[in-house]
């Protein structure tokens, strides 16, 4: 066998053991909120070798990469004719992302990629650099959004300044999630708009997207916390009445800025929000997901907010490209209740959690809130100490 035709048969085995890895339960007591997982789901070695490969051996006879793919990470989730699909962020070599769709039968192993990346229609005279991290929302008006973070070079940066970028939300929609039609990107009066989510439902007849309005690309300013705002035509999409519905607070895993990840999950107490909070540590950022509540019909009053993280990276989720980092913009709720969590680790590979709806309406619900002091903290676990000393 020469070695193109062995390098080829190496690559193929490889390819197909990865995909269809069984991929089971992490075998300990955990916390009771989710179970974890032994592998990630999606990772960059799952991209398709036909996207990598120029399989022509007279075109490539050492049979090299042609497209490299650096990550797979920051999925939108969504369940479509019985399977469990991720709107996955493909990072290529060249440091620009993509969106494609990823398949699984039963939404925890053997995913594998659509032939073909999703193409994202451009705005003319004003083409995206990049996009990223999108959340994928069926609506009450019968389209599937695809809302994500389109970033472009800031025009107003200095000559030789390549930091400076303005970020916005993009909008797409679509009926088969293959051709996409492109809307015009958000329209908000409160500075650069990065994790923008839709509400699945109308508000009084319109549509309700939660925010995160910062001041610049990075920094958050005077911006910062999760907003709730209203667009009236999806076509024209102007929000209106935006406010902050859950900020950031001093000396909490989301006191530099927090940012709502996939759309909430409509339960007979409330919907069900999943967050990531980022705090700045010695050793730089962290980011964790964690969860609060909001009332039926009032979507701007929070009527739960448990302390702390959800879930915070281990092990391995620790590293990667920005290392200590969870985000997660996609969920799937059965019907049975069970909870697909795909959230990604350190932005270089996907991973899921499951859970039930059942337990985390009862962990939003029953855990105690954040009292912002050492001392109150004190006072919770003495609350519940004595409350299993009475029980006993």
């Amino acid at each position: 066998m020469n070695t193109y035709e062995h390098r080829l048969d190496q690559i193929k085995t490889e390819f197909e053991s990865l995909i269809s890895r069984t991929n089971l339960p992490v075998n300990e007591a955990g916390n009771g909120f989710f179970q974890r997982y032994e592998n990630p789901v999606v990772t960059a070695a799952h991209a398709p070798l036909e996207w990598r490969y120029d399989f022509n051996p007279e075109r490539n006879p050492f049979l090299m990469e042609r497209f490299g793919i650096n990550a797979a990470f920051n999925a939108g989730a969504m369940k479509w004719n019985g399977k469990y699909l991720l709107s996955v962020r493909v990072e290529g070599y060249d440091r620009k992302s993509f969106f494609a769709i990823a398949e699984s039968p039963n939404g925890v192993d053997q995913f594998r990629f659509w032939e073909k990346p999703i193409v994202i229609p451009q705005i003319d005279g004003n083409p995206d650099t990049n996009m990223y991290d999108m959340r994928l929302i069926h609506h009450e008006d019968g389209f599937i959004y695809g809302i994500f973070c389109t970033e472009r070079k800031d025009p107003k940066a200095p000559k030789g300044d390549t930091s400076m970028a303005i970020a916005n939300a993009g909008i797409v929609r679509t009926k088969d999630l293959i051709d996409w039609e492109r809307l015009p990107d958000l329209i908000s009066n409160t500075g650069q708009q990065r994790n923008v989510v839709l509400h699945p439902e109308f508000v009084d007849g319109k549509y309700a997207l939660y925010t995160r309005p910062q001041d610049g690309f990075i920094d958050v300013g005077s911006g910062g916390g999760i907003g709730l705002g209203y667009v009236t035509d999806m076509n024209n999409p102007v929000v209106e009445n935006e406010h902050i519905i859950y900020g950031k607070t001093y000396h909490t895993v989301y006191e530099l800025k927090n940012g709502l990840g996939p759309a909430p999950i409509k339960t007979e107490k409330g919907w069900l929000h999943l967050a990531h909070g980022v705090r700045n540590t010695a050793a730089g950022l962290r980011y964790i997901l964690y969860m609060f509540m909001t009332d039926l019909k009032d979507l701007g009053k929070v009527i739960h907010k448990p302390a702390g993280y959800f879930m915070a990276p281990e092990g391995i989720e620790r590293i990667g490209d920005v290392s200590n980092v969870l985000f997660s913009n996609g969920w799937i709720a059965d019907e049975d209740g069970k909870v697909f969590i795909y959230y990604a680790s350190s932005d270089t590979r996907m991973h899921v959690a499951v859970s039930s709806v059942e337990q985390l309406v009862d962990y939003c619900i029953n855990t105690p809130e954040d009292k912002l002091t050492s001392y109150d903290s004190v006072q919770t676990i003495i609350g519940i100490v004595d409350g299993n000393l009475v029980s006993k």
